[in-house]
């Protein structure tokens, strides 16, 4: 399913604010990196409707795709 781009660009302000105050990032420096990140990528062509994820999880997944937080794996 492909969203609303405005609904989307609302999104990835969301997703970039918080990224930005969890990695300690300026927001021009978070914007940057989350706009050339997969899980942008992902967001925007549709894939496994990532979009309908929160806005945590996938500011997660960008802190978790530049090694700002690690995985729990045992």
């Amino acid at each position: 399913m492909i969203a609303n781009p405005s609904i989307l660009q609302m999104k990835y302000a969301r997703i970039v604010k918080l990224f930005a105050e969890l990695a300690g990032l300026s927001y021009e420096e978070a914007l940057g990196k989350f706009y050339d990140s997969k899980t942008y990528f992902l967001i925007s062509t549709g894939v496994a409707d990532m979009h309908c994820f929160s806005d945590e999880y996938l500011a997660d997944e960008l802190l978790l795709e530049y090694g700002y937080m690690q995985t729990s794996e045992k």
